[in-house]
């Protein structure tokens, strides 16, 4: 039963018979039989003489019993309780020596809020500067004994190999890491709520410079408005818990969720002030009450509007493009063609809308690809007339004839002059995106040395020129801007846009900063693992969804497998008839006409097939509805909502590694170097320092492997530390600090 539900803390350390004592954070706590009888701070001296003589002067333990247990010497014991016996618990409260003098710099608030900075590792300078007094003097002070400076036993600092051996020996009681046996067991009964975010002093802790991402997840949204969103779990972990485990997680390049297993479970429970994170399997269950009834949805949305009204000039133009997530299941999902390999694969079409710095907004996924013109009519649109701040008004679109609400840019698979003009005359939005069928070439003559500050900050020179060009059919088509680029390989790059009052040279800017949106998805796929599935679950696809038929495809499969037959003995014939054998050679001039006379059956044969295939496929519906499915043919869409949350929370991570890579870009050689050091910098082992007193989490992150490293690391703490960030669910302000000797 005891093991089951302890009275005493697990961990407790056996003074005496009926005394037992544990330290928890920053306090020892002590407790007579079941029952707490005291309590203190670690860091309270007196307050620990005078209660131990106590003990031992009313019988409860003997001296020894006391040095064994703290470690202390026999005749501080033995000084202690004489003094108890003398003056009683005012022996240790502002008792000096008497004949010893003090400094009158140092007073006893001065003395006391020195020693507690300096416990908890910062440094004598800036100790200090802190209380108003010289470096010297402080140092004066500390070698004559006025001010001591705990060390890491005393004030109950654990190392890593401590810790693993807690952690392990608690696996014999609730589990592995969970050391927090009160707090578990209340909140088992119901007694007490989801658990608090308490830290302690630890050294080493792996991943600790992760908390460094803390004050960039806050400011891009990680916890807005997630109260509101979500209801609060009945459990031992906030959704605050799980929501700044999946960011760490994120960063970390921790990428499913099943790879959490091969993480030690206390060491990364450190990070968010617990004993533990939870179990991979208790995780799962959390993330499926955090997606139920399209709140992960909802709480994207709200993100997305926040990210707009943040900076709406960035929100004036924006981006969008498909990405095809590949799919090695066993579900019949319908082919996409993946362009970067260039083959026809199963998988799910997402459609990304990002700024030009490449930051994502929002996702549109699809069980069913329509094309990205049905997408961006349908989904896409809409959702932007909605959300998009600092539209013009109807009076002032009115009055302008070429003002526009915003701009989109995409590739070559939106090029539509019937889709430019409805955007245009509908809704009054600009596109721009490359000639899809440019004609020919303009003369050299007409394009410009023009200088253009790409979105970089690089400064570069192109030739471009620009002209007025109608695309499209008569009756469909509309007059647009066109703009073009002259390679040094004597290429021409057009771009069709209908916005007509940007300069050229912004227009260019915007259409080639789409590789931006390309550099997202390679990095997200490589560091994120956005392609990869949070979970196996299905649903079913809509029954108005329509899908391309499998006889359709058969056909079409029939029809270009023998059209690559065709084209093969069709060169064969054309290159026998321009090379025929010598008629003198009676033998191999047969043979020739032989040949030939095969290849014309052949060819016959196969033309023949296809006429027949393409006459077939003419009264094949190519689309058809899901329903009209065979069985055989069928198929379950996989189910996007806890996906949805975990790639929000991914976007938010990159949005705040972008921006933490920007404070420190400067000072590297690139923007990847910057991104290099910060992915760096969330995996490296840190110090743990809380000070209750002042409510201040000091993290004091180790050193990079060079100096210059280290140069950068010291320039975005100091940053960091300006904006005074309070850990999420706590009062305690972060402060960070680079290991120094």
């Amino acid at each position: 039963m005891d093991e089951l539900l302890p009275i005493i803390p697990e961990g407790a350390s056996q003074i005496s018979n009926n005394l037992s004592v544990i330290q928890e954070n920053d306090e020892w706590t002590y407790f007579h039989g079941c029952l707490p009888i005291f309590s203190h701070r670690v860091l309270d001296r007196n307050a620990f003489r005078m209660i131990t003589s106590s003990f031992i002067l009313s019988g409860v333990c003997r001296n020894v019993d006391i040095e064994k247990t703290f470690k202390v010497s026999k005749s501080s014991v033995i000084r202690n309780c004489r003094r108890y016996a003398e003056s009683g618990s005012q022996g240790f409260t502002g008792v000096r020596v008497k004949g010893k003098r003090r400094s009158k710099v140092f007073t006893e608030e001065k003395a006391k809020e020195s020693e507690e900075l300096l416990s908890v590792g910062f440094m004598r300078r800036e100790v200090a500067e802190k209380i108003g007094v010289g470096y010297s003097a402080l140092c004066k002070a500390i070698q004559k004994g006025w001010i001591r400076i705990w060390n890491c036993t005393e004030v109950g600092c654990t190392d890593k190999s401590a810790r693993s051996a807690a952690d392990a020996e608690a696996g014999a009681g609730l589990g592995v890491a969970c050391t927090r046996v009160v707090d578990r067991t209340l909140n088992a009964f119901g007694i007490l709520g989801t658990a608090e975010s308490r830290f302690e002093r630890c050294n080493d802790v792996k991943n600790g410079g992760i908390l460094t991402a803390l004050p960039a997840l806050v400011a891009n949204g990680l916890y807005h408005k997630a109260q509101e969103c979500f209801s609060e779990f009945k459990g031992y972990y906030s959704v605050i818990h799980v929501l700044t485990l999946l960011a760490f997680m994120a960063l970390c390049r921790i990428k499913t969720v099943e790879k959490l297993r091969w993480e030690s479970p206390g060491e990364f429970g450190k990070l968010i002030g617990l004993d533990r994170i939870p179990e991979v399997r208790h995780l799962r269950e959390k993330l499926s009450v955090l997606s139920h009834g399209g709140l992960a949805e909802k709480w994207g949305d709200l993100l997305c509007r926040r990210w707009m009204e943040e900076e709406p000039d960035l929100s004036g133009v924006l981006y969008i493009d498909g990405h095809v997530r590949l799919y090695g299941g066993k579900e019949k999902l319908p082919k996409q063609f993946v362009s970067r390999q260039r083959l026809c694969l199963k998988g799910v079409m997402d459609f990304w809308v990002n700024d030009m710095h490449g930051r994502p907004f929002f996702v549109v996924r699809k069980e069913v690809n329509p094309g990205m013109l049905e997408v961006l009519k349908n989904d896409i649109i809409p959702r932007l007339l909605r959300e998009v701040p600092g539209q013009p008004t109807d009076e002032m679109l009115e009055a302008d004839p070429y003002l526009y609400r915003f701009i989109i840019v995409f590739d070559r698979e939106g090029y539509s002059p019937e889709f430019f003009r409805e955007m245009w005359e509908e809704h009054r939005i600009a596109c721009i995106t490359y000639h899809k069928y440019p004609k020919e070439d303009w003369d050299k003559d007409e394009f410009k040395d023009t200088d253009i500050d790409l979105i970089s900050g690089e400064k570069t020179s192109m030739k471009l020129a620009d002209k007025g060009t109608y695309i499209g059919d008569k009756k469909k088509g509309l007059w647009v801007r066109e703009i073009r680029k002259l390679t040094k390989s004597g290429h021409q790059t057009s771009i069709v846009t209908t916005s007509f009052t940007l300069p050229i040279e912004i227009i260019a800017v915007l259409m080639f900063a789409r590789w931006c949106q390309e550099n997202f998805f390679n990095y997200m796929m490589k560091h994120f693992a956005i392609d990869l599935l949070s979970d196996y679950s299905k649903k079913e696809v809509p029954d108005t969804e329509s899908v391309v038929s499998p006889q359709w495809r058969l056909l079409e499969k029939k029809i270009n497998s023998r059209a690559g037959k065709l084209k093969i003995r069709k060169n064969r014939f054309a290159d026998l008839t321009l090379h025929p054998a010598a008629e003198n050679d009676i033998k191999k001039y047969k043979d020739w006409e032989k040949t030939k006379i095969d290849l014309v059956e052949e060819i016959t044969v196969i033309e023949n097939e296809i006429t027949m295939y393409k006459e077939i496929q003419k009264n094949t519906d190519k689309y058809i509805k899901v329903t009209e499915l065979s069985e055989e043919d069928s198929f379950k869409a996989l189910s996007p909502s806890k996906k949805h949350l975990v790639d929000t929370v991914k976007m938010i991570a990159y949005r705040a590694e972008t921006a933490m890579a920007s404070l420190i870009h400067e000072k590297s050689k690139s923007f990847e170097q910057a991104r290099a050091l910060l992915r760096e910098l969330f995996v490296t082992e840190a110090d743990l320092i809380p000070d209750q007193i002042n409510k201040v989490l000091l993290v004091r992150v180790h050193n990079m492997s060079t100096k210059a490293m280290d140069s950068r690391l010291d320039s975005l703490l100091q940053i960091l530390n300006e904006t005074q960030t309070k850990y999420p669910g706590t009062d305690m302000i972060l402060l960070y600090q680079r290991l120094t000797g």
